[in-house]
């Protein structure tokens, strides 16, 4: 902890202004991080008020975060208690996230419904941007019950915004530091009968290193929505990003090559179309199609070489459909219940070509057995082509002690499928195809209090996570001509999240979240060595024991809003690997401390059909703070950018 809060000082210093800033926001209340809409929905698929749901849920405003300057979802997520992103380097660059000491493979990723996790898990934020967002659901807990597989450590939901509340335009555009250069163009209109909203945008940037770091991402995403009749909804959602990063490193982080670089477009379009049959029975249908297309390139150098080249390219979808009916009984009774399928397919160029289905069924309730007390219980069945049948749980209660008091707790299960390269034999591995999930067990219980008539709220919340059937790679296989990965490693997460927020009637409005986190590899499995990713009774690699972030806002005048984000993460254990005949090296990433301004001066009040116009400036990393987020890559320095953006109603 001294560590994590040395130099935090005169960062706190520098926040001083902004607690002082006379006026007030215009925003709506906030719960947890960041403010709250009025309902939630992926935490049970009906609508839930945010106080009335049992699990841990952050709810981030696409509005508040395109204020703050945060064009990237990975960035957003750092304000999230028990949520820690790992990039390597500049824009562009791979970027996992780990929840409550979760893999990096561990957490859901939907997109209006729609999941874009490649099969297994895993998914890179790098180029996942805010644009077109309306908001962004966190889920932190086990979520297989109704999502499935990949649902270990929490679920994140992407909605793209509805439209509907007349027309609006807006463009913006931003330059700065590391010959970076962004712009967007965005439309949002309708009524209530039919809405829409559609964005373009691009970001170019030159890197960070002093040669071959360019990176570029074009977004598309666009929504309609249509009520027909009062009883019928349809919606058809769209999103689209292009990206191109150029990287100069090997895998130990030295700038070697100048030419390669890596592709990934990566696509997600949903119908949901919803029908009310009677007042309190409502049927729904999503369908969903993802595809992320990557590529790996490495031509040859021009003389004096290197002339080795290298090309590696990857097709993944995943075609899904489900069905489910919502209860809205009386006395508070609440439930869903659905079936879902979904065929994923893989194609490695030159390697393989495989493909799965997976069925699911589930049920969900809400009940109020007596009052201010809340129970709610659901179960699932998965019957995959690879691995057979699998049950999860999860149950939970939520209790109003008072008006300004409430008390959670839940209990449940989550799993994680093999990836194809884990099942399906390649020209480098054998894939083994009975291997079981990777399961959890997960208790927590928290309470949230409101103080100060509401003006000031607190929450704890306290987790445990067992990790079991972890799946490793053997080299070679236990047996000749066996199969080269299985079911043996385990682990274990426990921590505390804690959160205290402001809203907005006071003239400062923000958040203070901590998160501490104690990790530990209970079975090691084939894992040997120091620097082995498994090490028995060490701490996971990557997770950071402590994390804190603060985030305030003031806006004054009807013209100035002022924004900082403070965080400090803590030391984490990482794996160096080294040039032969190097070894590699399990080392200790130091803590670190950044802080993120932003301010918005508006020039030009928008007025009916007058066109507004906003000033923009934001820095990234004020102090110019050294430090690597994985290590042998240097994390981005001070950033100082500035923009217009215009909007009309």
């Amino acid at each position: 902890m001294t560590r994590l809060y040395r130099g935090a000082a005169p960062v706190l210093l520098a926040l001083a202004p902004l607690l002082f800033t006379a006026g007030g926001l215009d925003a709506q209340e906030t719960r947890d991080t960041v403010s709250l809409p009025e309902i939630v929905v992926t935490a049970t698929r009906y609508p839930m008020a945010p106080d009335s749901v049992a699990a841990t849920v952050t709810v981030l405003r696409g509005d508040d975060l395109r204020a703050q300057g945060i064009h990237f979802v990975g960035d957003a997520l750092r304000q999230v208690p028990g949520a820690h992103v790992v990039q390597g380097g500049p824009y562009g660059a791979a970027a996992s996230l780990f929840v409550r000491g979760g893999e990096s493979d561990y957490v859901k990723v939907l997109v209006d419904g729609v999941p874009v996790n490649q099969p297994g898990g895993f998914y890179d934020f790098a180029s996942l941007t805010t644009d077109n967002v309306e908001r962004i659901e966190v889920l932190r807990g086990p979520g297989s019950v109704l999502y499935g597989s990949d649902a270990i450590a929490g679920v994140i939901q992407i909605v793209t915004r509805q439209g509907g509340d007349g027309l609006r335009l807006g463009a913006a555009g931003e330059a700065g530091s590391f010959g970076s250069a962004r712009w967007e163009a965005s439309a949002v209109g309708g009524a209530r009968a039919l809405g829409w909203s559609a964005s373009l945008s691009r970001l170019t940037s030159e890197g960070t290193y002093a040669f071959n770091n360019d990176y570029r991402n074009t977004v598309a995403s666009g929504r309609v929505r249509a009520l027909a009749g009062g009883r019928t909804t349809l919606s058809v959602t769209g999103r689209y990003h292009d990206a191109k990063y150029n990287f100069p490193t090997d895998f130990t982080g030295v700038p070697v090559d100048r030419n390669q670089f890596t592709t990934d477009r990566t696509s997600a379009f949903a119908l949901d179309l919803g029908h009310r049959l009677t007042g309190a029975v409502e049927g729904q249908l999503l369908l969903g199609r993802s595809d992320i297309e990557t590529g790996f390139e490495n031509p040859a150098d021009p003389p004096p070489g290197p002339d080795f080249a290298s090309s590696d390219h990857t097709s993944i979808d995943r075609t899904s459909a489900e069905a489910r009916v919502q209860l809205d009984l009386p006395r508070g009774i609440r439930g869903v219940a659905g079936a879902s399928f979904e065929t994923q397919r893989q194609d490695v160029t030159g390697a393989f070509r495989e493909s799965r289905d997976n069925w699911g069924l589930y049920a969900q309730a809400t009940v109020l057995p007596v009052s201010r007390v809340q129970l709610t219980a659901g179960g699932r069945l998965d019957e995959n082509e690879t691995f057979g049948s699998f049950w999860t749980y999860r149950a939970a209660a939520l209790a109003f002690a008072s008006p300004s008091t409430r008390i959670r707790a839940s209990v449940g299960t989550g799993f994680k499928e093999a990836g194809f390269y884990e099942n399906f034999d390649t020209p480098f591995s054998l894939g083994n195809p009975d291997l079981r999930p990777e399961r959890t067990f997960s208790v927590e219980g928290g309470v949230e209090q409101d103080l100060a008539r509401g003006v000031v709220g607190i929450g704890v919340t306290l987790f445990a996570q067992r990790f079991r059937d972890l799946i490793q790679f053997a080299f070679p296989g236990p047996r000749a001509g066996g199969p080269n990965y299985f079911n043996v490693a385990a682990a274990n997460a426990n921590g505390v999240e804690a959160v205290l927020h402001l809203r907005p009637r006071w003239p400062v409005t923000g958040s203070i979240t901590y998160t501490h986190l104690a990790s530990k590899v209970t079975d090691a499995g084939f894992d040997s060595g120091d620097a082995a990713t498994f090490v028995e009774g060490e701490r996971l690699l990557r997770r950071p024991d402590d994390a804190l972030a603060v985030r305030v806002e003031s806006a004054f005048a009807g013209r100035i809003r002022l924004g900082a984000v403070l965080s400090l993460v803590g030391s984490r254990d990482d794996t160096r690997f080294g040039q032969f005949p190097e070894p590699n090296a399990r080392v200790e990433l130091p803590a670190y401390t950044t802080l993120d301004l932003s301010g918005t001066l508006t020039v030009l009040q928008r007025r009916g059909g007058t066109p507004g116009l906003d000033l923009t400036a934001r820095v990234e990393n004020l102090f110019a703070e050294d430090y690597e987020q994985a290590v042998a890559f240097p994390a981005r320095g001070r950033g100082m950018f500035v923009g217009l953006s215009t909007t009309v109603d």
